[in-house]
């Protein structure tokens, strides 16, 4: 999946970095329910992890409770771990289009601060394969969760789905 990069770059360069701390945050916690990922989340309570985006430029400060992501307040200490990278490098680590290992290998991502805590969260990352039916039970609850996992699984296996080829 190419990812159309000007126009979000654009709108990044546009809102305070506070504003897209709070949306990032909660985006995050909500994508991850139901994910292995928000089981193993509360071993980082309290730490700050600051991900900066160098094309824009820009930096998310996010702080971990439990098993939700918040922002965290600029002048808050420290960060404990910062991650960096262009947006089109987080964008290939989201979509699995690359793999993480790769990413920070390469040093298209880099990873500083607290050494426990960065080989967590690159392990975190390494270790995501997200569960759709499992996000759709914790949001929908069990029978509708099941039920709209069923409804798309068979969807998608029908060839109902008709790609459309540009004109």
């Amino acid at each position: 999946m190419r990812l159309p990069v000007q126009p979000i770059l654009f709108g990044l360069r546009l809102m305070p970095e506070a504003i897209h701390a709070q949306v990032v945050a909660r985006i995050l916690t909500r994508l991850l329910r139901g994910q292995g990922i928000e089981r193993r989340l509360p071993e980082l309570t309290g730490k700050r992890v600051d991900i900066e985006i160098s094309d824009v430029p820009c930096t998310l400060r996010l702080r971990v409770a439990g098993s939700q992501i918040h922002a965290a307040a600029q002048q808050h200490s420290a960060c404990d771990v910062r991650i960096r990278g262009t947006l089109a490098d987080y964008w290939k680590l989201a979509t699995r289009a690359e793999d993480p290992d790769t990413l920070f290998f390469a040093r298209r991502l880099c990873l500083e601060g607290d050494t426990e805590t960065a080989l967590y969260i690159k392990n975190l990352l390494d270790a995501l394969e997200f569960d759709w039916q499992a996000h759709a039970v914790s949001v929908l609850g069990p029978r509708a969760g099941l039920a709209m996992s069923s409804l798309v699984r068979n969807f998608t296996a029908s060839g109902s789905v008709a790609t459309r080829k540009p004109r």
